[in-house]
């Protein structure tokens, strides 16, 4: 199963350049059964744009997190923390190996069920 993921353009970046292995979610999925994520960059850009498998999935308290994850955050600490404020558990998605698109995709030539930008994630395929 896959799940299509927004996620800001300026940490796609961070993800096709090798230096965000990680993508963290305050929330993760239902199912138990999502093995890759396709990503939609979010505004401006609004495009999907590739995908990884998922390596791993981790979950622990922020602090501990952060400890675990920064060395390819791809992310401040100061935005770790300020994302994360008030939780008592955090996600870490880390990111196999990215494969871009050769050409981004429109969301509807993605999917055409698909009509906005999903908020955090969508179960798609």
């Amino acid at each position: 199963m896959k799940v299509l993921l927004s996620i800001k353009p300026e940490f796609v970046k961070e993800i096709v350049e090798g230096r965000k292995k990680f993508e963290y979610r305050k929330n993760i999925f239902k199912r138990d059964d999502v093995s890759s994520i396709v990503v939609y960059a979010t505004k401006p850009y609004g495009k999907v744009v590739g995908e990884f498998e998922i390596d791993s999935i981790i979950q622990n308290k922020p602090s501990e997190l952060w400890k675990e994850t920064k060395a390819y955050s791809g992310i401040t600490r100061t935005f770790f923390n300020e994302y994360f404020k008030g939780r008592d558990t955090a996600f870490a998605i880390q990111i196999k190996e990215f494969i871009a698109y050769d050409e981004p995709l429109e969301l509807q030539e993605f999917d055409e069920k698909i009509k906005v930008a999903p908020q955090s994630f969508c179960y798609v395929r």
